[in-house]
C-alpha cells in the first residue's frame, strides 16, 4: 500500500517543466519573424510608456479619463510582457522549456492583465457617460475618491479571478505529457495535459469566464447606448461633434 502511494506521489510530481512548441514557423523564416515580433513588442512597450509619461508630465491631463488611460497603458504594457519576452527567448535560443512555477505565473499574469483591461474600459465608458449626460455634475460625480475606488476595484476583482484559476490549476496533477502546443501557458492547454479530474476547473471557467467577458461588454454597451441617446438630443451638429469627440480617446483604445 505504501509503495503504491509512493508511486502515485512520484507520478504527480514528475512534471517539473513544460515545453512550449511556439508558433508553426519554418526554420528559414525564424529570423524574419523574430525581428517582426521584437519590433512589435518594442513599439507596444515604448508607445505605452510614452502615454504614461506624457500623462504624468502634463497637469492638464490629470483628469479621470487620463487616470484610467494611464492605468490601461500600464496594463497593456504588462500584458504584452507576460508572453512576448518568453516567445522571443524561445525563438532565439531554441530552448522551449518553461518551469512549472513559471508556467503557472505566466497563466496568472495573463489572466490578471487581460481582465484588468476589460474592467478599466468599463470605468472609462462610465466616465464618458457621466461627462456627456451629466456635464454640469461631472466634477462632483467623478471625484478623485470615486476614480481611485474604480481603479482599486478593478485591480481587486482581477486579482481574485486570476488567483482563483491559478490555485485550482495548482491542485491538478501532470503525470506524463508536458508539451504545450502554444507559445505561452494557456489555461485550456494545461487542462488538456492534466491527469486529474478537471470538472471543477471547467465549471469555474464557464461561470467566471461568462461573468468576466459578458459583464464588461454589457456595461460598456449600456453606457454607449445612453451616450448616443443623450447626443441625439443635442440640437446642433457642432454640439454633436463635440460630444462624440469627448469619447475619442476611449473609442480609439
Amino acid at each position: 500500500m505504501s509503495e503504491m502511494q509512493g508511486t502515485t506521489e512520484r507520478n504527480q510530481t514528475v512534471i517539473s517543466q513544460f515545453l512550449l512548441l511556439g508558433l508553426p514557423i519554418l526554420p528559414e523564416h525564424q529570423h524574419l519573424f523574430y525581428a517582426l515580433f521584437l519590433a512589435m513588442y518594442l513599439t507596444t512597450v515604448l508607445g505605452n510608456l510614452l502615454i504614461i509619461v506624457l500623462i504624468q508630465l502634463d497637469s492638464h491631463l490629470h483628469t479621470p479619463m487620463y487616470l484610467f488611460l494611464s492605468n490601461l497603458s500600464f496594463s497593456d504594457l504588462c500584458f504584452s510582457s507576460v508572453t512576448m519576452p518568453k516567445l522571443l527567448q524561445n525563438m532565439q535560443s531554441q530552448d522551449l522549456s518553461i518551469s512549472y512555477a513559471g508556467c503557472l505565473a505566466q497563466m496568472y499574469f495573463f489572466l490578471f492583465f487581460a481582465d484588468l483591461e476589460s474592467f478599466l474600459l468599463v470605468a472609462m465608458a462610465y466616465d464618458r457617460y457621466v461627462a456627456i449626460c451629466f456635464p454640469l455634475h461631472y466634477s462632483s460625480i467623478m471625484s478623485p475618491k470615486l476614480c481611485g475606488s474604480l481603479v482599486v476595484l478593478s485591480w481587486v476583482l482581477t486579482t481574485f479571478h486570476a488567483m482563483l484559476h491559478t490555485l485550482l490549476m495548482a491542485k491538478l496533477s501532470f503525470c506524463e505529457d508536458n508539451v504545450i502546443p502554444h507559445f505561452f501557458c494557456d489555461m485550456s492547454a494545461l487542462l488538456k495535459l492534466s491527469c486529474s479530474d478537471t470538472h471543477v476547473n471547467e465549471l469555474v471557467i464557464f461561470v467566471m469566464g461568462g461573468i468576466i467577458l459578458v459583464l464588461p461588454f454589457v456595461l460598456i454597451t449600456v453606457s454607449y447606448a445612453r451616450i448616443v441617446s443623450c447626443i441625439l438630443k443635442v440640437p446642433s451638429a457642432r454640439g454633436i461633434r463635440k460630444a462624440f469627440s469627448t469619447c475619442g480617446s476611449h473609442l480609439s483604445v
